[in-house]
């Protein structure tokens, strides 16, 4: 297993959250300082929530030393789209892969990631909510 990259923190006092590639794939990722890093199994839903959090700054900083870079999210999202099974999902996540990799603008970035998560999931969640649950399930309040 990789070690982790942080997306930012929910609240600015929590933990952090993130992933880690593993064998296998990615898993979602939450710590908090001087505690250690809880892991648990992500879908493809989770793991673009993840992606368009990050993409969309929606959270507050991650600790710098473990902080995702734009090619971690590529990575991230490539690995999604390898498993896609829809042709058109497959479509959309190519190009957000394209969009990051590219450097354009993030609210294009936003864009094509959105499209794909919600061509590829059947969560009724906001890509925030999902994530907020996951960790709030995995490791308690937030």
């Amino acid at each position: 297993m990789d070690g982790p990259c942080a997306i930012g923190r929910l609240e600015g006092d929590g933990p952090w959250v993130g992933f880690v590639r593993a064998e296998g794939g990615y898993r979602l990722a939450v710590g908090r300082a001087g505690a250690s890093v809880q892991t648990d199994a992500a879908d493809d839903a989770l793991l673009l929530a993840l992606a368009i959090a990050y993409f969309e700054d929606v959270l507050e900083d991650p600790p710098p030393a473990i902080e995702a870079t734009h090619a971690d999210l590529s990575d991230l999202v490539r690995d999604v789209a390898v498993r896609a099974g829809d042709p058109e999902g497959r479509r959309l996540l190519d190009e957000a892969v394209d969009s990051i990799d590219d450097g354009l603008a993030v609210d294009e970035v936003i864009g094509r990631l959105d499209a794909a998560w919600r061509r590829t999931t059947e969560e009724q969640a906001e890509p925030l909510d999902l994530l907020r649950d996951r960790v709030t399930r995995l490791i308690g309040r937030a």
